[in-house]
C-alpha cells in the first residue's frame, strides 16, 4: 500500500468517530494522574511547535497520552504498533474530533503496517514515541534522512528496549531514548498488572473458556509471565511455569507454580501462553508435543513466540472456528489452536490494559518527552533509565488519586539512613 506523503490520516471509518469520543471519555476516568498532567502541559505548552511521531498501540488509552502532547503544544502523527491492536472507532475520534494525524486500521497487513509507519515519519519527528522500536527501526535503516532533526525519544515495551539496547551495542543507534518501560511505574504496574488482567481478558473474550480446572503453562516468568500466571491460577487454572533463566524459575516455584520445560508442559497443558519476548518459545518440538486441542496463545510483542511456520506445515488444513481463532488441522489428526494470529493476544481480543494502570505508564510517557525537550541536547545516543523523581512522582500522584496516604521520614529518620556510625 502506497500513502501519500500529503495523507493527513488513514483509518477506517470517520462514521466511528462519536463511538471512540465515548470510549476515550470512559478511559479518561480512570487516568487521574495524566489528567493532572494534561492540565498543566496546556498551561505552560512546553513542547509547542515540536514534532512527536508516535508509533503506539492505538487505543483510548493512547488517544488520552496524544490528546496530553497535542494540549502541550506538540503537532503529533500516529500510527500503530501492531496490526490487530488499532481500535477504529479510537482512530476515528483522533481523526474527526481532535485534529490528531492518524494511520492506523484494525487487520492492516504487513505492507499497509509499513506504510502507516512511514506516513509518520513524513512529518520529520523531532520526538518520536516507539512500542516495540519499529518506527525506531525504520527510520535508522530506511529513512536516515530525517535522523538530522530527531532530537530523542521513548521506548515503551521490554521487547523495544531490548532491540534499541542491542543497536546502542552495535553503535548504531543515533539519538537517546528514555526507556519508559523500565521506569518502575510502568513495569511493575503495566507489565504484571495490566498485562496480567488483560491477556487472560483477550483469552476468554476469543475462547469463552472455563479457566478453572484447566491445565495452563507460561512459557517466561518476567513480570508479564508473573501476572498472567498469577491470574491463571487465581482462576482455578493448574498453573505450569517454563523458564530458562534459573533464578526466575526458582522464584516461581518459590511462588509455588510448578516450574518444567516447555516441551513437558505441551504434552500435558490445555491452553499456552508465552510472554518471552523470544522466537519459537512453542517450536518444533514443543508442537510434535502438545496436547490434542491445545489453546496458542501470545502475549509477547512480536508474533514470533509460537512457531506458526511449523505449525502451517504440518497442517492437513486449517480454519476458523470463532474470530480470531484458528484451527490447524495436523496430518497425524491432532488439533491445535492458535489465537488472534499468534499476535499479542490482550490487544488483538480484547481491549488491552486497563485505563487505570496504563495512567502511570503514559504519565511517564508525557514527562520523559518533557525530560528530552529540556535535557536531549545534553544526552549521548544511548538508552536512558526514567529519572527516578519522575517515577517518584507519578507514584504519588496516583496514591493520592486513590485515596491513598504515606508517611515521610523525620529527620532524625533521614540522618540515620544515610549515616554509617550507627551500630548494635
Amino acid at each position: 500500500m502506497t500513502i501519500s506523503p500529503t495523507s493527513a490520516s488513514d483509518v477506517a471509518d470517520l462514521s466511528l468517530a462519536e463511538a471512540g469520543a465515548k470510549r476515550i471519555a470512559w478511559a479518561r476516568r480512570e487516568m487521574p494522574v495524566l489528567g493532572r498532567i494534561r492540565e498543566r502541559l496546556a498551561k505552560e505548552r512546553p513542547f509547542r511547535g515540536l514534532r512527536i511521531g508516535a508509533c503506539l498501540h492505538v487505543t483510548a488509552e493512547t488517544a488520552n497520552l496524544m490528546l496530553v502532547l497535542r494540549d502541550g503544544g506538540a503537532e503529533v502523527a500516529l500510527c500503530a504498533s501492531n496490526p490487530l491492536s488499532t481500535q477504529d472507532d479510537v482512530a476515528a475520534s483522533l481523526v474527526a474530533n481532535e485534529g490528531v494525524a492518524v494511520f492506523a486500521r484494525k487487520g492492516e497487513d504487513r505492507d499497509t503496517y509499513y506504510a502507516h509507519i512511514n506516513a509518520v515519519l513524513a512529518t520529520s519527528p523531532q520526538i518520536t514515541m516507539d512500542d516495540g522500536a519499529d518506527l525506531v527501526t525504520e527510520l535508522h535503516t530506511k529513512r536516515r534522512e530525517l535522523l538530522a532533526a530527531v532530537r530523542g525519544g521513548t521506548e515503551e515495551t521490554t521487547t523495544g528496549v531490548n532491540r534499541l539496547r542491542a543497536m546502542a551495542a552495535e553503535g548504531v543507534l543515533a539519538y537517546p531514548i528514555v526507556a519508559v518501560n523500565d521506569a518502575q511505574t510502568k513495569h511493575l504496574f503495566d507489565n504484571r498488572y495490566g498485562t496480567g488482567q488483560s491477556a487472560v481478558d483477550g483469552i476468554v473474550r476469543a475462547t469463552n473458556l472455563l479457566i478453572a480446572g484447566k491445565t495452563a503453562a507460561v512459557a517466561g516468568y518476567g513480570w508479564v509471565g508473573r501476572g498472567i500466571a498469577s491470574r491463571l491460577r487465581g482462576m482455578g487454572a493448574i498453573t505450569l511455569v517454563c523458564e530458562v533463566d534459573p533464578l526466575r524459575a526458582l522464584e516461581a516455584a518459590m511462588d509455588g507454580f510448578e516450574v518444567t520445560t516447555v516441551v513437558d508442559a505441551a504434552s500435558r497443558a490445555d491452553l499456552i501462553v508465552t510472554a518471552t519476548g523470544n522466537v519459537n518459545v512453542v517450536g518444533p518440538a514443543a508442537i510434535g508435543a502438545l496436547k490434542g486441542g491445545a489453546i496458542l496463545a501470545n502475549a509477547g510483542h512480536f508474533n514470533d513466540e509460537i512457531d506458526l511456520g511449523t505449525i502451517g506445515r504440518l497442517a492437513a488444513e486449517q480454519r476458523e472456528l470463532r474470530p480470531l481463532v484458528h484451527e490447524y488441522r495436523l496430518r497425524d489428526g491432532r488439533a491445535v489452536i492458535v489465537l488472534a494470529e499468534g499476535r499479542l493476544v490482550n490487544l488483538a481480543a480484547a481491549e488491552g490494559h486497563p485505563p487505570a494502570v496504563m495512567d502511570m505508564s503514559f504519565a511517564n510517557q508525557a514527562l520523559a518527552v518533557e525530560h528530552l525537550v529540556k535535557r536531549a541536547q545534553e544526552l549521548e545516543p544511548r538508552v536512558y533509565a526514567v529519572p527516578r523523581e519522575l517515577d517518584e512522582d507519578i507514584a504519588r500522584e496516583k496514591l493520592e488519586a486513590m485515596g491513598m496516604k504515606i508517611d515521610a521520614m523525620t529527620d532524625e529518620q533521614r540522618t540515620y539512613a544515610s549515616s554509617w556510625k550507627a551500630g548494635t
